[in-house]
């Protein structure tokens, strides 16, 4: 069993669980705690990963008294793969063997459907989790992690991109321009899965309060519009390749507007996982739980409007079914 709640001051082992496909996180998230092999990782399936780690100095890698110490991934050769690439130590065959040696997990995939399932066994073994986004992707399941937390489990989920270094001085302060009436947030790849980057990069600007989602595009061109209580209106378009939406978000308001960018991935990621740790020791959640169920619901709610042709869904109706 995991020591007492929080964990403070000790030194931190933590497992990771992989992968998914086109998702490198288990070789990047642990090379931020462990440092890594430039040799091995210039030959990873990833090099994108390869190229922003190597613009990195020396000194920004690691977080204090945590490492990576274990990983476990679906295919043992991937999790052999990167334990070369980002320094782990142990590499285990079923995610249950890290239970007993680790004092926490991330589950760093990102299908949301297969969630639950992945954490269960640390869930009820008592172990913190950090569970990558987006947490889950329909009802019963987002149902699940609320009955778990109510419960008093340990766990919290988010993009990194809550924490973009290009955003987070107008989080709270975007004045000169005025109430925010508009903002664009696009996204690549697909709305079930990076639907939730594009939520988060937004969530901090109007906090709570969204009131509906619609989705008028396709499975392979998204084009969802949310509603929020201040009478901001928020446009996410999602297409597979349009890779060049990560690095850039249109604020407009009453009187002025800013187009925000950069593509320095490893400052978010970084101060995600700086925000995990720091949750371990302090047990302080970097943000209510309650956002992270309301992104969640927003999720859900634009598959559910892409299903049912374009439909609005009423936020405040999921899980009252």
């Amino acid at each position: 069993m995991p020591d007492s709640w929080p964990l403070k001051d000790k030194d931190l082992k933590i497992g990771i669980l992989g992968m998914t496909e086109g998702n490198g996180h288990p070789y990047s998230w642990s090379a931020i705690f462990n440092g890594y092999s430039k040799e091995h990782m210039d030959k990873s399936p990833y090099p994108g990963i390869a190229e922003y780690l190597n613009k990195q100095p020396s000194g920004n890698f690691g977080i204090k008294d945590a490492h990576i110490t274990h990983i476990c991934c679906d295919n043992y050769d991937d999790a052999l793969s990167v334990a070369k690439c980002s320094n782990i130590k142990n590499v285990v065959k079923k995610p249950e063997d890290m239970i007993g040696k680790v004092d926490a997990v991330i589950c760093a995939t990102d299908i949301p459907s297969e969630h639950v399932t992945r954490c269960r066994p640390f869930i009820e073994a008592g172990i913190p989790v950090f569970i990558d986004k987006p947490l889950a992707d329909n009802e019963e399941d987002l149902k699940t992690f609320i009955s778990w937390k109510n419960s008093g489990s340990h766990f919290i989920s988010s993009s990194s991109m809550r924490y973009k270094k290009s955003l987070e001085p107008y989080h709270k302060n975007h004045h000169e321009l005025g109430e925010l009436m508009y903002i664009c947030q696009p996204m690549c790849k697909k709305w079930e899965t990076y639907g939730i980057h594009a939520l988060e990069s937004v969530y901090p600007f109007l906090g709570p309060g969204f009131l509906t989602v619609q989705n008028t595009g396709t499975y392979q061109s998204n084009m969802v519009h949310i509603t929020h209580k201040s009478g901001c209106d928020v446009h996410i378009p999602v297409k597979k390749e349009m890779y060049g939406a990560f690095s850039v978000t249109l604020l407009v308001g009453r009187y002025g507007n800013i187009a925000l960018s950069d593509n320095d991935h490893y400052y978010s990621f970084k101060k995600q996982l700086e925000m995990f740790v720091r949750y371990l020791r302090t047990g302080i959640e970097p943000f209510d739980f309650k956002e992270t169920i309301e992104l969640t619901k927003m999720v859900i709610a634009g598959i559910q409007s892409l299903k049912l042709g374009g439909g609005v869904i009423i936020l405040d109706d999921i899980n009252k079914r």
